[in-house]
């Protein structure tokens, strides 16, 4: 993504001049005329002026903006509704379409009053929980909570606020002593099943319900005590960053500010290798969500870990879990990361409502293994390859280190030498990055043409071409996408679509992300300032559309055949934003469709997947996961709570199946790669681990019958589009 960014500011370079001088004219008279402008209000009139003046469609800040910021800002503050009161928000409220008029006039009174009273209530937070985890819970009560916080009203008044504690608390401190009670009776079934004499049982001496609820208090109380003394830490400077995000995001979700210190770390981020367990985390309300899991790191290799898993604990080695709720990405972050070869439990939340806790061991995350990879397969007596690309790398200052495009290029030809009848490029989970590797990728599988349109604020969109005749392989061609195969990864799919070039199997539709983000150095844009490091932001600059002249936003890229997932009926990506950009269309460019029927293809696919026992599980497992993240009240009565998590574990498991998958195929390294393992085991174990994984994958395994099917599909002569679109009319 990086890389991206750096395309497409070298793109937009003229008008980031133009901007630029008008920036500094305005903060320097700004300056001139207040003469005592302080830093936060200098920063609200540098980010309003260039969203609105390099932004590629900035809102309008009026009334409906002000709610929006408003909304998002308390959500920011107060997730989960247990710091303010109904009292709180109602003089807050009077400001609610205000806010654009403060933004215009740089008035910070809002955040002020918000800042003073979130102190005030933290501190009486803190006297809350530790009086109620003071004594024992009654957990015979018929009490339930429900944690669906968004749609719950604030507290009525400081009793009702401190009885919400009182049962966030008691469901904390339930859902702990079931799992000891769990984990105590685990430990002693194994010691029955070995025969152990019950002097050498490990747990012969059970803990007493009592001991148990006891323990779970105190590591509550101990994780609220390192959360409060985060809280109370927390600088004003940092608050306001988070007011300003709340201002900036409304313009659209990936326009975002960064404080000096974030901006550090970004770019630190996007360097290469990094050290911990291989996934990058964004924070979701009060816990933390796996956002992607970086290939060959222990997360990923774990096969247990998932995107969309929430974080709710951290332990270091054997030491007790601590509750992350609350706590800024970063220093939950600063938990998860540390020195290779030391120990790091968590527990998640799954997508489907289980709780589970997963132990990995932290290493360094090799740069190598966001490359490019290849394998090959036999299949019915025919040889194919695959080729999995996690990003669409480069690097701009050096056009002679390695790039997604010249690794594609060599993929494609050792399969080509390997004697390989079909190709498949797998790209889930890719979240996209350079624009130029995308082109030059999809000028392998196709004669010379656009790839891709490219629009700025009230220009025509520009036409990318691939201008290199020469296609690499015109061999039978699948790609592979999901739920969040975004950005680049659409541009190519859609192009393979468009072109009918090939087939695009996997998800209903793709991330839908069909926005180019710039970031900019806010100290560029000032001659002089005593404030200091102001940081930077990154907004929205362009938007990029198909050949076809779709918009891949919101809508992304439609598979041909949708293969079922767990996500199959939840919304994610794009469209599951309210502020997202919307999806448009402009005219389709001159390029010439290949006239392949794939009809027969896709229908016998359909027909495979429809009868498929493992599909159709996962179909079931789909609608399961659609249905429990709308289950929101637990119960804290421990019987009933223990019959819920019964229930809850018992579909739950029906659905472990899926992860006992094998298709039976053996997927090998080229021999090149063989004799290299020779001499590093490590890479060895390291794709042996991405061939094992193939190997379980059933999405995989009909990628492979379409391409067996492809090989008889009649190809015709490629058409022009516009030609096409004249016949039509005449017809």
């Amino acid at each position: 993504m990086k890389a991206f960014l750096r395309f497409m500011k070298r793109n937009y370079k003229f008008a980031l001049v133009a901007l630029a001088g008008s920036a500094l004219l305005s903060c320097t008279l700004f300056a001139q005329g207040k003469g005592n402008t302080d830093k936060d209000k200098t920063l609200i009139d540098l980010l309003t002026y260039v969203i609105e003046n390099g932004h590629y469609s900035p809102a309008t800040i009026d009334d409906n903006f002000s709610k929006g910021v408003y909304k998002s800002y308390l959500e920011s503050l107060d997730p989960s509704k247990r710091f303010f009161t109904q009292a709180d928000v109602a003089e807050f409220a009077k400001y609610e379409t205000l806010l654009d008029d403060q933004i215009k006039d740089r008035d910070v009174s809002f955040f002020n009053l918000t800042y003073d009273r979130l102190v005030t209530r933290t501190k009486e937070a803190e006297k809350y929980y530790r009086d109620i985890l003071a004594k024992p819970f009654d957990f015979s009560k018929n009490e339930s909570i429900n944690v669906d916080y968004e749609k719950q009203p604030y507290p009525k008044n400081d009793a009702a606020l401190r009885e919400r504690w009182e049962k966030q608390l008691k469901l904390s401190v339930l859902s702990s002593v079931t799992d000891k009670e769990k984990l105590q009776a685990g430990t002693a079934d194994k010691a029955d099943a070995k025969n152990e004499p019950a002097a050498t049982k490990p747990d012969t001496k059970n803990k007493s319900f009592a001991e148990l609820e006891k323990e779970a208090r105190e590591a509550t109380l101990k994780s609220l005590n390192e959360y409060f003394e985060f809280v109370d830490g927390i600088k004003r400077d940092e608050w306001f960053s988070i007011y300003l995000n709340s201002i900036v995001e409304r313009f659209d979700p990936h326009t975002f500010y960064f404080a000096p210190d974030e901006k550090e770390k970004f770019d630190t981020s996007m360097r290469g290798s990094l050290e911990g367990i291989g996934a990058r985390l964004q924070k979701k309300g009060e816990y933390i969500e796996i956002s992607e899991l970086i290939p060959g790191g222990p997360a990923w290799r774990s096969k247990e870990l998932e995107q969309g898993d929430m974080i709710m604990k951290v332990a270091q080695g054997k030491d007790d879990a601590i509750d992350i709720a609350g706590m800024r990405l970063d220093d939950v972050v600063k938990k998860i990361k540390g020195p290779k070869g030391t120990e790091v439990r968590l527990t998640v939340k799954k997508v489907d409502g289980s709780i589970k806790v997963y132990s990995l061991v932290r290493e360094v995350v090799e740069i190598e293994e966001t490359y490019a990879k290849s394998s090959i397969v036999n299949k019915n007596g025919k040889k194919y390859g695959i080729i999995y690309l996690p990003k669409f790398y480069i690097d701009f200052e050096n056009q002679d280190n390695r790039d997604a495009a010249k690794d594609m290029a060599v993929e494609v030809e050792r399969l080509k030498k390997e004697g390989v009848e079909g190709l498949i490029i797998d790209l889930r989970d890719n979240g996209g990055g350079s624009l130029k590797t995308v082109v030059d990728i999809a000028g392998l599988f196709i004669n010379k043409g656009p790839v891709v349109q490219v629009r700025e604020r009230d220009k025509s969109a520009k036409v990318l071409n691939d201008t290199d005749s020469k296609i690499q392989w015109d061999g039978p061609l699948v790609v592979l996408v999901n739920n969040f195969s975004a950005s680049a990864s659409e541009i190519f799919a859609a192009a393979i679509q468009d072109y009918n070039r090939g087939l695009i199997l996997g998800s209903k539709q793709t991330y839908g992300k069909g926005t180019v983000q710039n970031i900019y150095d806010l100290n560029n844009f000032m001659r002089s300032s005593s404030f200091g490091d102001l940081g930077a932001i990154k907004i929205t600059t362009q938007k990029f559309y198909r050949v076809n002249g779709g918009s891949t936003q919101r809508e992304g890229v439609k598979s041909d055949v949708v293969l079922p997932d767990k996500y199959t009926y939840v919304d994610i990506g794009e469209r599951d934003s309210d502020n997202a950009l919307p999806w448009d269309k402009i005219p389709v460019a001159d390029f010439k469709r290949l006239n392949n029927d794939f009809s027969s293809v896709i229908a016998n696919s359909k027909k495979r997947v429809a009868a498929n026992p493992q599909f159709k599980l996962m179909d079931e497992n789909a609608h399961f996961v659609n249905d429990k993240k709308d289950e929101n009240t637990f119960s804290l009565n421990i019987d009933k709570f223990k019959a819920e998590q019964d229930k809850s574990d018992a579909f739950a498991n029906k659905f472990k199946e899926l992860n006992k998958y094998k298709n039976n195929l053996v997927f090998e390294a080229l021999p090149y790669e063989k004799e290299a393992f020779k001499k590093d085991p490590a890479l060895g174990e390291k794709k042996q681990a991405w061939y094992d994984s193939l190997s379980k994958d059933i999405y995989v395994e009909e990628a492979l019958n379409v391409l067996n099917d492809m090989q008889n599909s009649p190809t015709k002569t490629a058409i022009n589009m516009n030609q096409e679109k004249q016949l039509n009319k005449t017809r």
